[in-house]
């Protein structure tokens, strides 16, 4: 890998599907309608950067650094966040479509999830203490083994979380919400 650093470099508009993203550190930058899809990211560093209408779908994240980054209005189906280097992964999302991406074991305390689509994502052994999930849809997310301490659901729906596999001290959640909670059950809960 070379040595390149950038630097607070915006990116507008580039197609790096079949052009490779240069090898390298990048911070404060700004990635802007890019493509991304089937994209070698591996072991790339991200720092304080941020993704704005960007489809990420299926890029190689092995190894790579996710540290404090926000996507926004961005298309990351089937992103395996569990490949990238765990050593301080931070990461928000606002109004992204994360269907069948993967943060299997990471430690995501405090993040967001704001307006995003989280179907089938999996969560499973994910510590996702005092995260916040702001109006999602969360249809068949598993959540498995997570830690969901002080985790806010109150404005998500569609999901399905057993309290006797998961730890969900003081986690937050809407009466509505409720029969996510009890699904495994298979009783009928009305309005």
């Amino acid at each position: 890998m070379t040595d390149n650093y950038f630097e607070e470099k915006t990116f507008d508009s580039l197609d790096y599907s079949d052009r490779p993203l240069p090898k390298g550190e990048y911070e404060n930058c700004s990635f802007i309608n890019c493509i991304f899809t089937n994209a070698d990211l591996s072991n790339i560093k991200f720092t304080e950067c941020t993704f704005t209408s960007c489809n990420c779908s299926m890029a190689n994240t092995t190894g790579a650094s996710i540290r404090d980054i926000h996507f926004k209005d961005c298309k990351l189906v089937g992103l395996h966040f569990e490949k990238c280097n765990s050593f301080l992964f931070a990461a928000s999302f606002y109004n992204c479509n994360l269907k069948l991406a993967s943060f299997y074991k990471l430690k995501l305390k405090k993040s967001n999830f704001v307006h995003c689509g989280l179907q089938e994502v999996d969560f499973s052994e994910t510590d996702l203490t005092e995260s916040v999930f702001d109006n999602c849809d969360l249809s068949g997310a598993v959540f498995n083994e997570t830690i969901l301490n002080k985790a806010d659901f109150r404005s998500s729906f569609n999901y399905a979380i057993d309290p006797e596999k998961n730890r969900i001290k003081k986690a937050k959640f809407s009466i509505h919400g409720i029969a996510g909670l009890l699904e495994k059950y298979n009783i009928v809960v009305e309005n």
